[in-house]
């Protein structure tokens, strides 16, 4: 493993891209884009200058921007063009829906937002507009790029000879981004991170795991950007550490993804075990073979997935684990350390402690702290108000066991534990007995009260066969308690997903309501 220097992330984001070029040499190509448009280090400084200058004509000093744009180089260029021109990009969600979106701006003070003609077309986002417009003004990037002066253009050749004439230089103390909680409980809360949560987080990235290689290594990443897994793993760290990122603008495109993960040249992605599960699935021969790992995280990765990919591709799968006020990657897997059912080691740098749980013997509740951890949440009740963790730690609302060797197993969050007659019942147990029957589909446990024992636990799967005596006769035979086989089992065409991948609880609660 590799020595973690926090001294290397006092430095702004912009300052780390800089210091990049500089390590790997402008002329080296930084991003693809989906449509093969490649851009080197010089190209995206250039870029960021020249975008930069145009937004300061219409945005104030430190002001926070939005930014609704899919995972691609207009997305990464206007979040680097703001932080050129000392703004603070806030990533908005825009699978979200509109009253989360505009809970997320009220949030953050967010009264602009930037976005593109030919994403809201191709995406068919015209209605969520519509519903936008009146509460917020609409910047398109087309019409940025349409109206560039003479001046954009010079601060652009001139920024990227002598950027330190040009570019903002706020502290790295300072806010960076604001990014948003998937809001699956109530509002959507900001998260404030520094520049140095996020290059630290980059930097304990690269001491974890030091097999990335810049002069050979591809990363491929269709996660997107308003998910903080998809912009620090995704986009930055490949930025940071020089190693070419090809860029895709949705995780969706299963039958498209391994064509194009074969046609990069790719070597490591980042995906989610849902989309990697069907990637692989959907893949006609070899597509995957190139990929020396898979980082996956934001659900956990099931065996069935590990098992499948490992056999057709002969390839191994990182397992970790982020939540977004670490800016976001808490612990992961690393090549030669790499645990099953776990999500590897602590990141370099961090500090943790485990509180017990009422009800729940082994493991506990865990708090970090570290160089990653948020400045502090940002709330639609107090608007623009950064609140700090209290003494630094951040309480993650996870339920995690910590093995003799360091190793960290999720075992659920907080929230997702029933209290079945004084009993408490982890729901990913129940989904895990599901996933065992019926690997190849996706399965939700959800609690609803009961008059007897207080709660219920309820199942919704998109198997068409999954029905409760099945999943009773596969925990009788692997000493599965029977509090954890649900009360009913329900049968849905597809379990609702958040725009990252991870399960809509909420969403699946709403669909639970309809059902019973």
């Amino acid at each position: 493993m590799g020595k973690f220097k926090e001294s290397r992330a006092h430095i702004t984001v912009f300052g780390a891209l800089l210091r990049a070029r500089r390590n790997f040499g402008g002329k080296r190509v930084a991003i693809i884009d989906a449509d093969d448009r490649e851009l080197t280090y010089t190209d995206m400084v250039r870029a960021s200058f020249a975008l930069g200058s145009a937004f300061k004509s219409i945005t104030a000093p430190r002001e926070k921007v939005g930014i609704l744009l899919p995972t691609g180089a207009g997305s990464i260029l206007t979040f680097f063009a703001l932080q050129a021109a000392g703004r603070v990009p806030a990533m908005l969600n825009f699978t979200a829906g509109p009253r989360n979106i505009l809970a997320a701006c009220k949030a953050a003070e967010v009264t602009k937002v930037i976005t593109a003609h030919r994403f809201i077309k191709i995406g068919q986002l015209e209605p969520l507009i519509e519903k936008l417009a009146p509460h917020i003004e609409l910047v398109y990037l087309e019409d940025v790029r349409d109206n560039m002066t003479k001046k954009n253009k010079v601060v652009a050749v001139l920024g990227s000879l002598v950027p330190a004439l040009f570019m903002a230089q706020p502290s790295y103390k300072k806010v960076a981004v604001v990014l948003f909680t998937s809001g699956t409980e109530g509002d959507p809360k900001g998260v404030a991170l520094s520049h140095k949560n996020l290059v630290s987080n980059v930097e304990q990235i690269r001491a974890h795991i030091p097999e990335l290689y810049p002069k050979t290594d591809v990363v491929f990443n269709p996660l997107p950007t308003f998910h903080c897994f998809g912009l620090t793993g995704g986009a930055l760290l490949p930025l940071f550490a020089g190693m070419k990122v090809a860029l895709y603008p949705s995780p969706l495109h299963v039958k498209l993804i391994p064509e194009r993960v074969k046609a990069m040249g790719t070597t490591i992605m980042f995906a989610t075990d849902t989309f990697l599960s069907r990637y692989a699935r959907s893949s006609k021969s070899d597509e995957l073979s190139g990929l020396r790992f898979a980082v996956c995280g934001a659900e956990q990765v099931r065996d069935e997935t590990r098992k499948y990919v490992r056999k057709k591709f002969d390839m191994q799968i990182l397992e970790g684990y982020g939540v977004t006020e670490t800016s976001p990657v808490l612990a992961v897997n690393q090549p030669n350390a790499n645990r099953s059912g776990t999500v590897g080691h602590i990141m370099p740098g961090m500090e943790y402690r485990i509180e017990p749980v009422t009800g729940i013997e082994r493991g506990g509740r865990l708090c970090v702290r570290g160089p990653n951890v948020m400045m502090g949440y940002i709330k639609t009740d107090n608007p623009g108000v950064i609140v700090p963790p209290e003494d630094g730690w951040h309480d993650t609302g996870d339920v995690v066991e910590i093995d003799e060797d360091g190793f960290i197993a999720i075992r659920g969050r907080v929230k997702r534990f029933a209290n079945i007659g004084g009993e408490t019942v982890s729901l990913a147990v129940v989904e895990n007995c599901a996933d065992a029957v019926w690997p190849e589909n996706q399965h939700v446990a959800l609690i609803r009260p009961d008059p007897k024992k207080g709660e219920q636990i309820v199942l919704i799967s998109d198997c068409k066969d999954a029905n409760r005596t099945d999943i009773r006769t596969w925990a009788q035979s692997h000493g599965v308690s029977e509090l954890s086989i649900p009360r009913k089992v329900y049968t849905v065409d597809e379990i609702p997903l958040l725009g990252t991948g991870k399960v809509d609880f909420k969403g699946a609660a709403k669909l639970l309501d309809s059902l019973a």
